[in-house]
């Protein structure tokens, strides 16, 4: 079985907390599971520009690059735990509200913070 990859900003302290506790998770529980810092990995091969790749939550299925709420579909999917929250999330009602509040809000909001982290470290 291929290893889904995740990729995500490990320089967010938000995003590192909730992915390291995926890590956690996955490890107990021997999941084909890989977590990647944007970082560690070749974004150029992705198709991505680090800014892209820090805006949003990235996974690599079955060699498709996917990002967003529909990552998290898939990591969730993966996670015995957490399979309840995908097959929320895919509700014909609640997906669209989720895209529109991680695609407007959250992501935004949390790479915001991402690139006065940058600012403030370059200075």
């Amino acid at each position: 079985m291929e290893k889904t990859e995740i990729i995500y900003n490990g320089s967010c302290p938000i995003c590192s907390r909730e992915v390291n506790g995926y890590a956690r998770y996955a490890q107990a529980k021997a999941l084909p599971l890989t977590f990647t810092d944007l970082t560690e990995t070749d974004l150029d091969a992705l198709g991505l520009t680090p800014d892209e790749a820090a805006k949003r939550l990235h996974v690599l299925h079955e060699g498709e690059l996917v990002a967003g709420v529909d990552a998290f579909v898939i990591l969730w999917g993966e996670m015995p735990r957490f399979r309840w929250l995908a097959r929320l999330v895919t509700l014909p009602v609640i997906h669209p509200i989720a895209v529109f509040v991680y695609d407007r809000i959250l992501a935004p909001l949390l790479f915001g913070m991402h690139k006065r982290r940058q600012t403030r470290a370059a200075s």
